[in-house]
């Protein structure tokens, strides 16, 4: 029998899906560790989430589009086993108001507002910027315009409008052409590694065509203030004692400060090819979390009806 059952949960693979590339070497870091891992679909029906120790979210990359489905299934299976992250946290992270809160909390943050369906957003007329879904991942409907693209960005927004969708309306952080962002990883409650990328967004690109998502990946050491920005960040997250893995993306602002551009809570991507140094780190981490909530099970006392 294996010391522990872990579920690294993703989604069907699809045309549109980007590939989890940590998926197969981190199944195999942890079947090595000794546990029994495998990798789950979180709209798996058949799936009996209860036989797992822990269930860790992981490339469910398809969440943004179904969103409310998949948080009902986070609640669900939270009732039946560990969840990491849990579903508060969950929740929080996957509208992207939380932009507000963390303003609200003084930490540096890209300039948002929000444009409900039925709401018509004031775009800039000075700037480029930026528009994309209040719940959204991997660029997916997301674009670049230039103040001249007021008729484009409208129809845009509209577009989402049409689906139920919050837009969302940022300045174009223009220091990312040349600085570009940086994705720092938390696991366990301590700093994991970071990385570097390109700016996903390129100039005259339409907002309903696949992006790259991670282009131009390279190891990064962050300066102090990227750790400590990112860490005022997660200090705001509700239950943040409670953050089992966690990813905070920089860029700079135009004083070449760092500014977080979003939060990744939910199925960050830990970019573990990039820096495999910390596959061990991981898994370990993983493996013991689910040796902790075995024996929380067997010692829990269960009181007589």
């Amino acid at each position: 029998m294996p010391e522990v059952r872990i579920a690294l949960v993703t989604t069907q693979p699809r045309p549109e899906i980007n590939m989890d590339r940590d998926m197969p070497m981190l199944l195999a870091s942890l079947n090595k560790e000794g546990a029994e891992a495998s990798s789950v679909n979180w709209d798996n029906e058949e799936v009996e989430w209860e036989a797992f120790d822990l269930v860790v979210l992981r490339s469910t990359w398809d969440y943004t589009w179904r969103s409310v489905d998949f948080l009902d299934w986070v609640d669900s299976c939270s009732h039946v086993t560990n969840l990491r992250n849990p579903p508060s946290v969950v929740r929080w992270s996957s509208d992207k108001h939380y932009l507000a809160r963390l303003a609200d909390a003084g930490v540096p943050v890209v300039a948002t507002t929000y444009a409900a369906p039925n709401t018509e957003p004031a775009l800039p007329s000075q700037h480029a910027f930026v528009v994309k879904p209040a719940v959204g991942a991997g660029a997916r409907y997301a674009a670049r315009y230039q103040p001249s693209d007021q008729a484009t960005a409208l129809s845009h927004i509209h577009r989402m409008h049409s689906e139920g969708l919050t837009a969302m309306v940022q300045p174009y952080m223009s220091r990312i052409d040349s600085s570009g962002e940086r994705a720092l990883v938390f696991f366990d409650g301590k700093f994991l590694h970071a990385i570097r990328k390109n700016a996903v967004l390129a100039p005259g690109v339409p907002y309903d065509q696949r992006k790259v998502a991670h282009p131009g990946l390279e190891p990064w050491v962050p300066t102090q203030s990227e750790l400590d920005v990112a860490r005022s960040a997660l200090a705001v997250v509700p239950d943040a004692q409670d953050l089992f893995y966690a990813r905070v993306d920089l860029v700079d602002d135009d004083a070449g400060r760092p500014t977080v551009m979003e939060l990744e809570l939910v199925e960050p991507n830990l970019f573990l090819a990039v820096q495999p140094d910390s596959l061990p780190v991981v898994s370990r981490a993983i493996v013991e979390k689910a040796r902790q909530v075995r024996r929380t099970r067997k010692h829990q006392v269960v009181e007589p009806i």
